[in-house]
C-alpha cells in the first residue's frame, strides 16, 4: 500500500485543508473550555464578592467537559467546582449555609449527570470506531490495489472516503489483464454503509470473472447487469463506465449512467460522451435504450481519466461544482502521477478540506510497448 498508484486514504487522513484546521480549532477550544470558566468564576467572585450568581456559573465546567472528556475527568471538573464553592462560600458575607447547600447539590447532580452523558458519548464513540473499521476493512479488501502497469498502460489511482460518519461507500474500479487485453471499470454504487460495500465486491467479482470469459465488452455488461438484476432491491442501481483495450491504439467505452471520462489527446481534453443516454446497471430492463461502444484512438501519451461523482459534485463554500476538466487541463505535466496528486489536492482545497462524498479517480496513460 506504501505505492501512491494504488494508495487508499483513510478519511481522517483527506482531512488536511481549512476544514481540518476548523475541527482542529473547534477541538482545542472544547478542551480549554471547562478551565476557562473555572477561570472567569473565580475573577468574578473575587471581583462581585459574595453571592450565589458566580456559584451557580461553576457548574457549566463539567457540563462541557462532558463534550471533550471522559467520566473521570468529568468527575474531577466537578470536584474542583465544589471545592471553589466551598471555599470561596465561607467568606464573611456569603449567602446563608442553605441556599450555599442547594446550589452545591445542584452542581453535585450536574456533574454525576456530565459524566454519565460522557460515558454514553465514549461507548457511541467506540461503537462507530468498531463499524467503521470493519466496513473500511471490507472495502480495502475490495478495492485491491490496481498494478502500476498493465501492458502497454500505465495506472494511478487516488480514493478518498467523505470525511463524514458515514464515509463507506460504494465507490469501485479495477482493472484486470485479459486474453483480450486490459479491461477497467469504474463504478458507484447507490448508497453507503455496509449494504453498499458488499453490492461493490458482487461487481467487482462479476467483472473480473466476465472480463476474462467474454470477448465483447458488452457481454461484461450483460454478464453484470444480470447478477445485479437477481440481487440488487428494486431501487437500488450501479453507474459504470466499462473500458477495454482490444488494441494498443484502441479504447471502448460502454457507459451505463455514470459521469463520462476524460480522454487526454495530445496534451488537450476531452468529455467522451456516450451514444446515448443509457440507464445505470440494474435499471437496464425498464429501458429500450442498450449500451453501445464507444470508439476512441489511443496512442502513445494520451491518457483516460475516470472518475466518481463525488469529484464533479464537490461544492465549495459558493456552492460551484469542482471544475474537473478545467483543472485536469492545468495540471497536466510530464510526472504522470504527479497530475492525478495536484488533481486530488485542488478537489480538497476546492472543498473545504472534507470530502461530503467519496471520490475516486483512475488515470490510465498508454506507453511504448
Amino acid at each position: 500500500m506504501a505505492r501512491t498508484q494504488s494508495r487508499h486514504h483513510a478519511p481522517d487522513e483527506l482531512v488536511t485543508g481549512p476544514g481540518s484546521q476548523l475541527s482542529r480549532r473547534v477541538a482545542l477550544i472544547a478542551a480549554i473550555t471547562p478551565f476557562v470558566v473555572i477561570a472567569t468564576d473565580l475573577l468574578v467572585a473575587v471581583l462581585a464578592g459574595p453571592g450565589l450568581r458566580w456559584l451557580s456559573m461553576l457548574a457549566a465546567a463539567p457540563a462541557l467537559a462532558a463534550a471533550r472528556y471522559g467520566p473521570r475527568s468529568v468527575i474531577a471538573f466537578g470536584a474542583v467546582s465544589l471545592a471553589i464553592g466551598v471555599t470561596l462560600g465561607m467568606r464573611p458575607g456569603s449567602p446563608s449555609v442553605d441556599d450555599q447547600a442547594f446550589v452545591l447539590a445542584a452542581l453535585a447532580v450536574i456533574t454525576v449527570a456530565s459524566a454519565l452523558l460522557s460515558a454514553l458519548r465514549q461507548r457511541r464513540e467506540r461503537e462507530l470506531i468498531a463499524v467503521r473499521s470493519v466496513a473500511e476493512a471490507a472495502q480495502q479488501a475490495i478495492l485491491a490495489p490496481v498494478p502500476e502497469r498493465v501492458g502497454s498502460l500505465r495506472i494511478a489511482v487516488r480514493y478518498s472516503a467523505a470525511a463524514a460518519e458515514a464515509s463507506i461507500g460504494g465507490d469501485l474500479y479495477g482493472v484486470v489483464l485479459t486474453p483480450f487485453g486490459p479491461r477497467a471499470i469504474m463504478a458507484d454504487v447507490r448508497g453507503k454503509g455496509l449494504p453498499a460495500v458488499s453490492t461493490a465486491a458482487l461487481v467487482l467479482g462479476v467483472f473480473r470473472e466476465a472480463a476474462h470469459d467474454e470477448p465483447d465488452l458488452l457481454r461484461v455488461v450483460d454478464r453484470v447487469e444480470n447478477s445485479l438484476r437477481r440481487n440488487l432491491g428494486g431501487d437500488d442501481f450501479v453507474t459504470a463506465v466499462l473500458v477495454g483495450f482490444p488494441s494498443p491504439d484502441l479504447l471502448h467505452i460502454a457507459n451505463c449512467g455514470h459521469v463520462p471520462p476524460l480522454l487526454v489527446h495530445r496534451q488537450v481534453v476531452t468529455v467522451v460522451e456516450p451514444e446515448s443516454t443509457v440507464p445505470p446497471l440494474g435499471l437496464l430492463e425498464l429501458s429500450e435504450a442498450r449500451p453501445a461502444l464507444v470508439s476512441v484512438a489511443f496512442e502513445e501519451g494520451d491518457q483516460l481519466l475516470l472518475y466518481t461523482d463525488g469529484v464533479t459534485e464537490a461544492r465549495n463554500h459558493q456552492g460551484v461544482f469542482f471544475p474537473l476538466p478545467e483543472r485536469l487541463q492545468q495540471h497536466l505535466t510530464a510526472d504522470f502521477t504527479g497530475t492525478l496528486d495536484a488533481l486530488h489536492a485542488r478537489l480538497l482545497d476546492h472543498n473545504g478540506g472534507r470530502l461530503n462524498d467519496d471520490a475516486a479517480l483512475l488515470l490510465i496513460q498508454r506507453t511504448a510497448p
